[in-house]
């Protein structure tokens, strides 16, 4: 920014003698003040996030601060204090918001009015800010675009760009994240969260933004915990670290293997590297077309889920009777019934090796497809 947001912050939270927070217009924080006197939880979460949630922009909204032309007073709703909100608008387009906690004791007009003239100021900074910021940020996501998307070609030009703007480090390898999260969110919530992450990260990941899924190209290890750093219930994958950025739509394809093995795959957790997916490296691959025709049947009728369990146990235990009752909790005459009604209705033998093994890959292609 051509001009400091903090230190215009901080001159207009000492001139109005309350705290002040700056949002960009998609509701995410740029800068606050000291914040002292009442704070809620609203106010407390924004800034630790650096951006608020959707029910409290869906609140917000219907306070109507898209709409406003000018200083609104919010009166105290369920689980937030009184608030005025100066809506920051260059040209009639909107920008960003001004709040100020209108509690303990309310602001006065002469306090409201101080904060509605500095808008035009914070609007063009803003404004000013977007020119720079859209072009440069139009750039980057183009080029990461053509790094995780493009041919060879085109990813070795995308990459060359972002080193040389200064936006990877050129002598880093880099590891691909996918973030995805675990109910659906639209674009700019998962964007939200990929920003969040980037925020707590001492390296200078990309990020970029699939319909579905987020991912986080960073430089070296990434962090451990990403899944707890976007804000919202997801599964993350990690790829293989590469030796350039030129190489990483390869790490990308296999975070997002990890991804969906984290996703549908019990024992995982919400992330799973693809170093430490063991067989299903190989079976994320295959189609999951290719089932034994014994277990198409079993996975045809909800009702053989039980039996469906008890044998990928077995198999996963190395046909142990001993281990699968244990772990099943089972008397051994209840599991060799069910194993043998799994016979019955696969037309399988699972004395056979040839057939323990196509039973059980193809149990975890089922899982690996969310069949069970």
């Amino acid at each position: 920014m051509t001009e400091d947001p903090q230190r215009l912050v901080d001159d207009l939270a000492l001139r109005i003698g309350r705290p002040v927070l700056l949002e960009d217009h998609g509701q995410r924080v740029i800068s606050y003040s000291e914040q002292s006197g009442p704070v809620d939880d609203i106010r407390r979460d924004s800034i630790l996030r650096r951006h608020t949630t959707s029910e409290v922009r869906a609140l917000f909204r219907a306070a109507g601060i898209f709409e406003s032309r000018g200083a609104l007073r919010i009166p105290a709703l369920p689980g937030a204090l009184a608030r005025v909100c100066v809506p920051l608008r260059h040209r009639d387009r909107l920008l960003g918001f001004l709040w100020l906690i209108d509690d303990s004791p309310p602001m006065s007009d002469e306090g409201v009015a101080i904060a509605a003239k500095s808008a035009p100021g914070l609007a063009l900074m803003l404004f000013r800010d977007s020119l720079a910021a859209g072009l440069s940020f139009r750039r980057e996501l183009e080029a990461v675009s053509q790094v995780l998307l493009g041919d060879h070609p085109s990813a070795t030009a995308g990459a060359a760009l972002l080193v040389e703007a200064g936006g990877f480090p050129g002598s880093e390898p880099v590891t691909a994240v996918v973030v995805a999260p675990v109910s659906s969110l639209d674009r700019a919530e998962l964007e939200q969260g990929l920003l969040a992450a980037r925020s707590r990260m001492t390296s200078r990941p990309l990020h970029f933004v699939r319909a579905d899924h987020g991912v986080l190209l960073c430089p070296g290890r990434p962090p451990s915990d990403v899944h707890a750093a976007v804000g919202f219930p997801a599964v993350v994958g990690v790829g293989r670290p590469r030796a350039s950025l030129a190489e990483a739509a390869s790490s990308y394809r296999e975070a997002r293997h990890a991804a969906e093995v984290a996703a549908r795959v019990p024992g995982y957790g919400p992330s799973a590297s693809w170093s430490s997916l063991g067989v299903y490296r190989l079976l994320s691959t295959v189609p999951s077309a290719e089932l034994h025709p014994g277990l198409e049947r079993l996975l045809a009728d909800p009702a053989n889920r039980s039996l469906l369990e008890t044998l990928e146990t077995y198999l996963d235990l190395a046909g142990s009777v001993v281990a699968t009752a244990r772990a099943l909790r089972l008397h051994r005459t209840s599991l060799y019934y069910r194993l043998q009604r799994v016979e019955e209705l696969a037309g399988t033998d699972l004395k056979s090796g040839d057939e323990r093994l196509a039973l059980h890959l193809s149990l975890k292609l089922a899982r690996l497809a969310g069949r069970f």
